[in-house]
């Protein structure tokens, strides 16, 4: 399959995509306002929900190769309440965001029984004044290609950042990107960066 084959396949379709983003953000305030599940606490809902977002930008939805690694290793990663996790390598996914080629490790956590999303946390230049500053999430279900879409449009604030209770592993070095990704989840204007 060509490149142009492999984009096609994974791009979404340009007049669906906004809406489908839309749909995907109000479920989640939905959730995050009346679901027992909810991370954030009862008297801090009016505080966060609804989510703040960056405008959709369908640059920020590419394919992605993900080349697994030889050997799956573990990495000790520090997490928002002083803990140390263990997490695995599972391969690295390489990408062209904006002209600019990048790659990021896409991991396992550990206390999942079977690999069934990749867990690929990051961090970037907006980290601390436009987004949380210890970084966000990107999560992405296995395919049988190897071709992914890195979307960071639904991109995510850990859970940490609404409640402190949540241990939330920090992005290891390795997926610190060298610039700003003003898509996804964002601070509201004059929220603090620190929870």
């Amino acid at each position: 399959m060509g490149v142009l084959a492999i984009t096609a396949a994974c791009t979404p379709k340009p007049e669906d995509y906004p809406s489908k983003i839309a749909a995907q953000r109000a479920l989640k305030d939905e959730m995050f306002t009346s679901s027992p599940e909810s991370p954030v606490p009862a008297d801090k809902k009016a505080a966060f929900v609804p989510l703040a977002y960056f405008p959709v930008d369908e640059l920020y939805a590419v394919p992605a190769a993900l080349e697994p690694a030889a050997q799956r290793t573990r990495l000790k990663v520090p997490t928002s309440t002083g803990q140390i996790r263990d997490i695995e390598r599972i391969g690295t996914l390489k990408f062209t965001v904006k002209g600019q080629t990048m790659r990021l490790t896409a991991f396992h956590e550990l206390d999942q029984p079977q690999v069934t999303r990749l867990f690929v946390p990051f961090a970037d230049l907006t980290n601390g004044t436009e987004t949380y500053s210890a970084g966000r999430y990107l999560e992405l279900d296995p395919t049988p290609t190897g071709i992914y879409v890195i979307d960071f449009n639904v991109a995510y604030h850990p859970y940490c950042y609404y409640n402190a209770e949540y241990d939330c592993p920090y992005p290891p070095k390795e997926n610190r990107l060298e610039m700003p990704i003003r898509a996804g989840e964002r601070l509201r204007k004059g929220e603090s960066s620190i929870p």
